[in-house]
């Protein structure tokens, strides 16, 4: 936290960034289908860049989610020297090059911040258990294995349902969809026991009293108090580690530019993303969402990014999600 705050500060006091901006729109590359959480975060900031003028030339919003994101991390990697393309990135830049085994390496591209945080939230219908102790009980007791539900084979929502099991002793089924849409409605439907969907795609039917957030896995609570429920807020829902299931994680939501594209342009993005960061449609895209607000660049956020790469080819090896 005190590298973030010493790079916010930093940026604070840097004068403005004269010289290069674009001459024509910029492309903001989303390697997910429409209506998802990367989507929704590149709308909101295509929304907050048009309406606080901040920069000259509009920004589009282009969806490349063929091959599981692949499409988008291959489409990033050919655009080597173009500053009118910026992908906004999660783990899969880390997760999907170790399953398929697909020739991309975040490295090839150029970082540029580190806008947010997500946590995921372990949920199971309303009518279900109301602990995780009761919940843990109740996955042992049952003749076949509780269905979990999440978006994508050997993702996020994957590898937290392969630890869920390697902590307790449960067993689950881990049924994949489309979206955290639909595993939201699979839940409300019974179809499936649980989903480890992260705060926003269990929103509304947490709100509509269908599901119930069982714990949170992160270290620390979600911070929000204002009321979601009639009765609760995010920073009610203890964390897995209170509940005695000490699984921990944290999904990046980040800025790339291609390879290779000057100082000049490099500089323009870090502090158009800071200025997106300082505005109400950011702030309240945060709270709305349960997100983590942050923000590094330069030194900070490649050390940032080491580090999570690590951590998620530890957790994806330990798996047994790395193809051979």
């Amino acid at each position: 936290m005190k590298a973030i705050g010493a790079a916010t500060a930093l940026l604070f006091s840097a004068p403005a960034v004269a010289g290069w901006e674009p001459t024509k729109p910029v492309e903001i590359v989303v390697a997910a289908g429409a209506g998802g959480a990367s989507d929704q975060m590149a709308r909101m900031m295509q929304a907050a860049i048009q309406k606080n003028n901040l920069m000259k030339q509009p920004m589009v919003v282009s969806l490349k989610g063929g091959a599981s994101g692949a499409e988008a991390l291959m489409y990033m990697k050919s655009s080597e020297g173009d500053p009118n393309k910026v992908l906004i990135a999660y783990s899969l830049i880390y997760m999907l090059p170790l399953s398929a085994k697909i020739p991309f390496n975040w490295r090839e591209l150029t970082p540029v911040s580190v806008i947010a945080l997500d946590q995921f939230v372990l949920w199971d219908n309303a009518a279900g258990p109301k602990t995780v102790k009761e919940f843990i009980a109740a996955a042992k007791a049952a003749s076949s294995p509780f269905k979990m539900g999440g978006t994508g084979s050997k993702r996020e929502d994957h590898v937290l349902t392969v630890f869920l099991e390697q902590k307790t002793g449960a067993k689950f089924s881990y049924l994949p969809y489309k979206s955290g849409g639909e595993a939201a409605t699979q839940l409300v439907g019974n179809h499936t026991e649980s989903n480890v969907n992260n705060p926003s795609e269990n929103l509304e039917v947490w709100r509509a009293g269908q599901v119930r957030p069982l714990c949170v896995f992160d270290k620390e609570r979600i911070s929000y108090t204002t009321k979601v429920t009639d009765t609760q807020s995010w920073a009610d829902i203890p964390t897995c580690k209170e509940e005695g299931v000490d699984v921990q994680y944290l999904m990046l939501r980040a800025m790339f530019l291609p390879g290779k594209v000057t100082p000049e342009q490099h500089a323009f993005y870090v502090e158009l993303f800071h200025k997106v960061t300082q505005t109400a449609e950011y702030r309240e895209y945060m709270e709305k969402q349960a997100l983590k607000p942050i923000f590094l660049t330069g030194k900070d956020m490649v050390h940032f990014l080491e580090e999570d790469d690590a951590q998620n080819k530890s957790l994806m090896t330990e798996a047994g999600f790395v193809a051979k």
